[in-house]
């Protein structure tokens, strides 16, 4: 059974930055696209991005390119969301997701989901 573990949420100021992790295990994730959804209250759950664990290839919303990048850790099986230049409209709770085989920004395809992590951002 696949468990995701998120880490590193928190009250920032805009401007500021927060590190985001995702401890994986239960399953070998070669061939898995692993990556971050959030969800504000009163909105639907979006992508922010995720990464082809095979090939290192990341995806962006066009929201958080050039301030979010994300990253893997294979001999930790972690994957990470590195967040610069935080504005209050990040604020949300962000999920860790995890699919096998190709990309997709659709999280309803995403089979492993993490509890969750609050992410604030003051103004």
């Amino acid at each position: 059974q696949v468990q995701l573990v998120e880490s590193g949420g928190g009250l920032v100021q805009a401007g500021g930055s927060l590190r985001l992790s995702c401890a994986a295990s239960g399953r070998t994730f070669s061939r898995y696209v692993m990556g971050w959804f959030r969800q504000a209250p009163g909105k639907e759950r979006e992508f922010v991005a995720v990464v082809v664990w095979s090939t290192g290839t990341a995806y962006y919303a066009e929201s958080v390119k050039g301030r979010f990048t994300i990253s893997r850790d294979g001999a930790k099986n972690t994957v990470y969301l590195q967040m610069n230049s935080l504005k209050p409209e990040d604020t949300a709770v962000y999920y860790c997701a995890a699919k096998r085989s190709y990309y997709s920004d659709n999280h309803e395809t995403y089979e492993y989901w993490g509890q969750g992590t609050q992410v604030t951002v003051s103004s």
